[in-house]
């Protein structure tokens, strides 16, 4: 362990000792300074804080008067990053803008999606950022924002886009889809970019009814006008309308071929062992592909074949994805995994789905017996992990308060450091700076690992 520092001043614990909390990942740059979204107090107020990687000396700190979005559990704030200049969030849908953000000192600016003569405070209590902000190759800045019906500036919650040089557009989730049923963007969903940069990939909620509560539709646009091209409702492989919780941080992964994978859950109470799916799709959301079996508030991450040396198939990449089997739930005997799956290559669902999933080329288990079960282990705690292709590597984050490297050559938990004693707690990123130190969130705080 290098250093921590608190990602939250004044965790929500329930009564019960979890912390039913998403936070923001950190963004690190070129030069090698360790930005965050930090929680100052019980009441959200939030703020950034830029740290040197190799002492965790504060350089600066900036706050901002976001507010975050109602959910089941509380949302993240999430940063991007693009060279040196850094994108903040702030209430209204407005988005702060620090330049040399590795110094101490630089420029700061605002810049608004829309136009409204509204007064500030009327617009910041009716439009608020509800996704992660995703930026591209050329600085260009996506989101999506939730505004109240009858809001000061006629907006309707949807998309926006802010260019490079400052102009910016937005489009209607509702119009997008041409779908009167569809609400607004998925929270915490991050908008994701294909490959080439040619097309943009969001997914939308849809108004609750008796029988879905939380679903959604999959969506491609133009990413220079925001343009539909095509959309594709989200449905079980087993067949049934699927759920995109707000309590999930779930985002559209986009492989390097271009197909689209996404994770979404059962309505049934238990289904599926509470697993989810991960959706599988082709780049233009025509032809659905084999599904992964596990898709719960987890956005898979991307395994070059030449990691795992072990593979013999003909996919030209893999994909890594938490596997928990929650105990209590369905059939779920506890034993969490995580897993590394060919995406091209199918097997039958071991876990009481009928279907064909993806097939398992690595599976780990937690290694830290769960006191609150039979034979169960501590459940993998990451949203999305990092995989580091010259140590043939993953970075995972676990309830048990450490944090694994684990080894795809030997197939096993090579080394750990412990952050805390551990707890239950809502999935977080791990992350990996230019020097090779691992950043991971345990328990309200950011820890920097590495030699």
């Amino acid at each position: 362990m290098l250093w921590s520092t608190p990602v939250d001043l004044a965790p929500p614990y329930t009564a019960s000792g979890f912390l039913l909390i998403h936070y923001g990942s950190p963004v690190i740059s070129a030069a090698n300074v360790v930005m965050l979204p930090v929680k100052r107090n019980s009441s959200g107020s939030l703020s950034v804080e830029a740290r040197s990687a190799a002492t965790g000396n504060l350089l600066w700190q900036q706050t901002t008067d976001y507010i975050l979005p109602s959910s089941s559990w509380t949302p993240s704030m999430n940063i991007a990053l693009h060279g040196e200049r850094l994108f903040i969030p702030a209430a209204g849908g407005r988005i702060l803008v620090r330049d040399q953000a590795s110094s101490a000192t630089g420029a700061l600016g605002s810049i608004l999606f829309y136009s409204s003569t509204a007064p500030l405070a009327t617009l910041n209590a009716q439009i608020r950022i509800n996704t992660p902000l995703t930026v591209d190759a050329s600085g260009n800045l996506y989101f999506g924002f939730i505004a109240d019906a009858g809001n000061a500036a006629g907006l309707t919650s949807g998309y926006a886009r802010i260019a490079a040089d400052g102009s910016a557009i937005w489009r209607s989730a509702r119009d997008l889809a041409q779908d009167a049923g569809v609400t607004g963007p998925a929270m915490n969903c991050a908008p994701a970019l294909s490959p080439d940069g040619q097309t943009l990939y969001v997914v939308a909620n849809l108004a609750p009814t008796a029988n879905a509560p939380q679903s959604g539709v999959l969506m491609s646009l133009d990413p220079v006008t925001l343009a539909f091209r095509a959309k594709q409702s989200l449905f079980t492989p087993l067949g049934q309308v699927a759920r995109v919780s707000d309590s999930a941080s779930s985002s559209p992964t986009i492989g390097p071929d271009g197909d689209v994978y996404f994770g979404v859950l059962d309505f049934a109470a238990a289904g599926h062992n509470s697993r989810g799916w991960l959706l599988h799709f082709d780049a233009t959301l025509a032809l659905t592909k084999t599904p992964g079996s596990f898709g719960w508030d987890d956005t898979p991450s991307i395994v070059p074949t030449s990691a795992v040396p072990q593979y013999s198939g003909s996919s030209p990449y893999l994909l890594l994805t938490k596997y928990n089997n929650y105990y209590g739930q369905g059939t779920g005997t506890g034993l969490n995994q995580m897993a590394v799956l060919d995406p091209n290559v199918g097997q039958l669902d071991l876990y009481g789905g009928a279907a064909t999933v993806m097939r398992e080329v690595l599976v780990i288990t937690g290694p830290t017996a769960d006191p609150g079960t039979v034979g169960g282990r501590r459940e993998w705690c990451v949203n999305t992990a990092v995989v580091d292709p010259a140590t043939r590597s993953a970075y995972i984050n676990s309830e048990d308060g450490r944090v694994y490297q684990w080894d795809f050559a030997t197939n096993s938990l090579n080394r750990s450091v412990v952050m805390n004693n551990g707890l239950g707690q809502a999935y977080t990123p791990t992350v990996m700076g230019p020097d090779g130190v691992i950043y991971a969130v345990n328990n309200a705080q950011l820890h920097a690992v590495g030699a």
